[in-house]
């Protein structure tokens, strides 16, 4: 299609913001370039926007965020004669620029807005929306996304992001908004002289922080244990909040990365800002060698997912984020009971992507498992059920095997200043002991059998990336795999049509979670392959579960699920 009159009216009207006018100007014969930021629209799914930041209606931009927000302050509106909405913002590239955009098109259309006076993490915007009392919340991130990229999340007033039906009904109202001209707005500055927009004050952040040490379970630990940390923020939010923690809870040897301790959206030393890999800590592991820590731990740029590496001899280890989830489970679960702060029928909640050692965990300390839907706010709804019964008490922990965590109930999204402060927790307390978290790992390992989780994502980009992955789940809906690497299907499970099949019988039963594009392959041995979508990237996730008598053999039956998928996949 040509997309030249598409083009031309931004040329015309996109002048709010000079870079805008620069890029148009640059992609003014590049026919590929136009097409891709004018084919679609950004789509505003479950977890809101994100898209690689530039001009034309498929790109993060003052116009693509301000359209966003009116469909949301009509949202806002529509359930609230005197609503109000809470924004934060990350250390990305214009997201200072977004946040006050957002800001601007609220106080237009009458919705109160706080908002923080500088970038702050992610879960801090959860906080503020329940502390406040708002109707819904922004925060201006892409997470761990490359510095190309920015990104929009809206919540409702539980503090979880959006639900199903509350993103449809802004998505449906979004696509009312004329991009040019049906967005309201006002000036910022008078705005703010005029009250319609104020600023989040310190009370609202030492809140917080006192939650947070609330769900410590041994803080002598922290005090007693002379743990010596190297952390990063990787130029993102969590550099004040995760050292006041650190520094409230007694941990005195505290290394920050200095390259990498400032906000900066360009990440120059980690151009992945992403605790789940390795290069990520590469500037902490060459600070390690003088320093000599125990831990290293890095928050990803909004701080609300975290990585480590632990020490084992003259190396750093990383560990997953499944194994820290089951660390921290196996920790919270064994010493609140020990102390007898255990409430009665306690319970966690993991994704289904997240690995099974956890269930056998739980079941050890007579703790409920849930699963739930990949995305947090699927953990914090199941908070929100159990706050309604007045038994927010009974939810212990949630995580998901992407770095994310959460021990409370303060806030409603993953939270990497209390898992931070929780994993400083416990390797102090573990080495009190004379262990590692690696040796305690290797503990549960023992006990409760040799599980492997691994991830592969495969890349979908441009105009063709969204239909081929489209055909990959229709054609595996179509024709469902009998064996997986060698190991017979024994159970279907369709999320989209909430079904489970029995594949020796043919017997169906339903699924009870919300409809979602993912399909689960339940294989021989206890092994499993789970493929979605992402909601968020131009990618579809495989995830891969194995078990074995050691990590050897684990490892080999996870590769050939990985070979045959991509072979299944057409990769």
């Amino acid at each position: 299609m040509d997309y030249s009159s598409a083009y031309k009216l931004w040329c015309e009207k996109a002048t709010a913001d000079p870079d805008l006018q620069k890029e148009l100007l640059e992609i003014k014969d590049d026919a590929e370039g136009i097409t891709d930021r004018f084919y679609k629209d950004l789509e505003f799914g479950t977890g809101g926007l994100r898209g690689v930041i530039g001009a034309g209606s498929n790109r993060m931009n003052v116009y693509t965020v301000g359209r966003a927000t009116q469909g949301l302050a009509d949202h806002v509106n529509s359930v609230s004669a005197s609503g109000s909405v809470a924004i934060a913002y990350d250390s990305r590239i214009k997201s200072d620029l977004f946040a006050r955009t957002a800001a601007s098109v609220l106080a237009a259309n009458g919705v109160k807005v706080h908002i923080y006076k500088e970038l702050m993490p992610t879960p801090m915007l959860s906080f503020a929306v329940r502390q406040l009392g708002c109707t819904a919340g922004i925060v201006i991130t892409a997470s761990h996304n490359p510095a190309k990229y920015n990104g929009y999340k809206a919540y409702g007033p539980d503090g979880c992001q959006l639900t199903l039906d509350d993103s449809e009904h802004v998505l449906s109202l979004i696509e009312k908004v004329d991009m040019f001209g049906g967005v309201k707005t006002m000036d910022f500055d008078q705005a703010l002289s005029e009250g319609k927009i104020q600023y989040i004050d310190q009370t609202v952040i030492d809140a917080y922080l006192d939650k947070v040490a609330s769900r410590s379970v041994h803080p002598e630990a922290l005090r007693e244990g002379g743990l010596r940390v190297i952390y990063t923020p990787l130029h993102g939010t969590g550099n004040k909040p995760v050292r006041a923690i650190l520094s409230r809870m007694g941990v005195e040897h505290v290394t920050v990365v200095p390259e990498q301790e400032l906000p900066n959206g360009n990440f120059p030393t980690a151009p992945f800002p992403n605790p789940e890999i390795r290069q990520a800590f590469e500037c902490a592991l060459k600070l390690a060698e003088t320093v000599q820590p125990d831990l290293l731990l890095a928050t990803d740029p909004d701080c609300d997912r975290v990585g480590i590496a632990v020490r084992r001899e003259d190396e750093f280890v990383l560990m997953t984020g499944n194994e820290v989830g089951a660390l921290l489970l196996h920790y919270v679960l064994s010493q609140r009971t020990a102390l007898g702060t255990m409430p009665r029928d306690p319970i966690a909640v993991k994704t289904i992507v997240s690995t099974d050692i956890c269930n056998l965990i739980a079941e050890k300390y007579g703790c409920q498992i849930i699963d739930v839907l990949t995305g947090f706010k699927f953990i914090g709804e199941q908070i929100g059920l159990l706050e309604k019964k007045g038994e927010e008490e009974r939810f212990v922990f949630g995580f998901e095997e992407s770095y994310g965590y959460l021990a409370g109930g303060y806030v409603r999204d993953k939270d990497a200043v209390v898992a931070s402060m929780l994993i400083c927790e416990m390797a102090a307390f573990y080495k009190g002991q004379g262990k590692s978290l690696l040796d305690v790992m290797e503990g549960l390992y023992a006990e409760f059998g040799m599980f492997l989780n691994t991830q592969k994502s495969f890349t979908c980009e441009g105009v063709t990336g969204m239909e081929r992955m489209q055909e990959i789940m229709e054609s595996l809906r179509k024709n469902p795999p009998a064996s997986i690497g060698g190991l017979a299907t024994l159970r279907v499970l369709d999320y989209e049509a909430s079904l489970e099949t029995d594949t020796a019988t043919g017997r169906s039963t339903p699924i009870t979670l919300p409809k979602s594009n993912v399909l689960s392959y339940k294989l021989k041995g206890d092994a499993g392959v789970i493929i979605r979508p992402s909601g968020t990237e131009p990618k579809i996730k495989v995830y891969l579960s194995a078990r074995g008598e050691n990590r050897a053999a684990a490892l080999a039956v996870a590769q050939k699920l990985e070979e045959d998928m991509s072979r299944i996949m057409g990769f």
